[in-house]
């Protein structure tokens, strides 16, 4: 599902849960919803939403400050190293694929794209990835893995050979911390991946 409507016009999470909150709460108007990151459309994992403009403005100066912490899951093809990795690229957008290609050095056009990679479990065909994603960029961790011939199963966007049945990708937001935009306090949430044989044989 998408994050937030785009020219398909397919439901996404915001009006979803727009239309819920209006039903729920009884809301003559409209519901108030704000953004403040997204997933990509087959990813899974944490999403947070924001009730009023002010909890929005303020998520949004956390995640612009990088003051959150985001860890993901990947199940990987390739060989990743066995001690945490840390991934440093330099990114382009081309919206016209709606893909991201990373680069070693600095290109024109260009924004710095980091991460660190540690090997959680070795399975027979795949590795599990725990991801701690240092900036937030377009396809970042599917940018930068495969850069490093690391293929996230089901991403033909960036290599794998055979798509999942259902259109995901096997990239999960495992957890998220932040701090609560009223109440000031330290907020962590953690996400189960979906229920499938390959995420159940680590989970």
């Amino acid at each position: 599902m998408l994050s937030q409507g785009d020219n398909t016009g397919d439901l996404s999470v915001l009006d979803n849960y727009k239309h819920m909150i209006k039903l729920r709460d009884q809301k003559p108007g409209n519901v108030y919803l704000g953004l403040p990151h997204r997933l990509d459309r087959p990813t899974s994992g944490i999403l947070v939403l924001a009730k009023t403009s002010k909890a929005l403005t303020r998520l949004n100066k956390q995640f612009a400050e990088k003051s959150t912490q985001k860890t993901y899951w990947a199940m990987v093809t390739g060989t990743p190293k066995e001690t945490p990795t840390r991934l440093q690229h330099y990114l382009v957008r081309k919206n016209a694929q709606n893909k991201s290609f990373a680069h070693k050095k600095e290109v024109p056009n260009s924004k710095m794209a980091e991460l660190i990679y540690t090997m959680k479990q070795g399975l027979e065909r795949y590795s599990l990835l725990e991801i701690e994603l240092l900036t937030g960029r377009h396809h970042q961790i599917r940018a930068q893995l495969s850069k490093e011939g690391l293929i996230i199963k089901g991403d033909l966007k960036y290599g794998a050979k055979r798509p999942n049945k259902d259109g995901s990708i096997h990239l999960h937001s495992r957890k998220l911390t932040l701090i609560h935009p009223t109440l000031k306090e330290p907020l962590t949430f953690t996400a189960p991946p979906p229920k499938d044989a390959l995420w159940d044989s680590v989970s």
